[in-house]
């Protein structure tokens, strides 16, 4: 567990207080990272705990130095692990006001490369280049991976997403890869979308979309888009997928710093991110249980943080979820 900065702390607290009350057979280890840090030890110490452990989940993890030699921690955590894919299943809520109702959409996001790549320099004085990396290893896996997560369950159609008529080399091969797997898949229907006309769509006509395939920085764009229509930062959860690891968190990864300690922090989406943890390490009754209590305190009883317009806490949520588990045989 990396509680991460800002209202991270207090949502990981949450959790362990869900799954205390629930009985749920996962034991945390706790990992800090110091977002003052000027060095990469309490970083390193992470990514050993997570390959020790093969799962995570976690806050944002601020890295509040500018220093050049200091890394992203975010970005290194996913290069180190190779946690090439991001998955967000952005589903309206029925008791939530949003701009679009019925929206049911998955972003499958390339998580490693693009405009992440940490790759700049300062050609000469007053002039910065920074490279976009593209390459059809991991193009074809996020590809593969989005066909297959529409084929497994039962989607019908994946839209790539891109910028090729600017880019023509490097978002040129990562939709040239796209089409070539969607060969594979016959019974899917694929189409490509440009980035700007993609933000367009989301907004007017968010139901013509099914499951996403995108670069690094347009999953970004395009998760923060879909979740603001449907409800907000504080619903959604974020898995993060590779050949030997996986981590989740809040979907669209913000950090919340100045809400933190004020009690008013939708705990939604990190309980979210830990259902999906469940469900990945095979715990699907606790899984399932906490997720019905979700449904209930969101959809039913109608408990909403501000960032819903309601007026409940933080602590209203967790406390109404724990009443509906105390229904339930959670624990043997």
């Amino acid at each position: 567990m990396l509680p991460g900065g800002g209202i991270g702390p207090e949502l990981m607290s949450y959790v362990r207080e869900v799954f205390r009350f629930a009985g749920v057979p996962v034991d945390f280890e706790i990992v800090d990272i110091d977002p003052a840090s000027e060095g990469n030890d309490d970083l390193e110490y992470a990514i050993t705990s997570i390959k020790r452990n093969g799962v995570a989940i976690k806050g944002n993890i601020e890295t509040k130095s500018e220093a050049t030699g200091i890394l992203s921690r975010n970005v290194a955590l996913r290069n180190e692990l190779d946690l090439f894919v991001n998955v967000l299943h952005c589903k309206s809520f029925n008791a939530i006001p949003a701009h679009h109702q019925n929206v049911d959409v998955v972003i499958v996001r390339q998580n490693t490369e693009g405009e992440y790549a940490m790759l700049e320099h300062e050609s000469v004085q007053g002039v910065v280049e920074s490279m976009k990396v593209v390459t059809v290893e991991n193009a074809s896996r996020v590809a593969r991976f989005a066909f297959e997560f529409a084929k497994n369950n039962n989607r019908k159609k994946v839209t790539t997403i891109h910028k090729a008529n600017i880019m023509k080399l490097a978002d040129g091969l990562f939709l040239k890869v796209a089409r070539d797997i969607a060969k594979e898949y016959p019974d899917i229907q694929h189409n490509d979308m440009i980035i700007d006309n993609c933000c367009m769509q989301l907004v007017s006509n968010p139901h013509q979309f099914d499951v996403m395939n995108t670069t690094n920085l347009y999953g970004s764009i395009t998760s923060n888009v879909l979740c603001g229509l449907v409800g907000g930062a504080g619903l959604f959860s974020g898995r993060n997928y590779g050949d030997h690891y996986a981590v989740f968190e809040p979907g669209t990864r913000n950090t919340g710093t100045a809400i933190a300690g004020k009690n008013v922090a939708n705990p939604v989406a990190m309980l979210n991110a830990a259902v999906d943890m469940l469900h990945h390490l095979g715990h699907r009754y606790h899984a399932d249980c906490i997720s019905d209590a979700l449904h209930k305190t969101i959809d039913i009883d109608g408990i909403h943080t501000p960032d819903l317009g309601g007026t409940n806490t933080s602590t209203d949520i967790v406390q109404n979820v724990l009443k509906h588990l105390a229904e339930k045989r959670t624990y043997w």
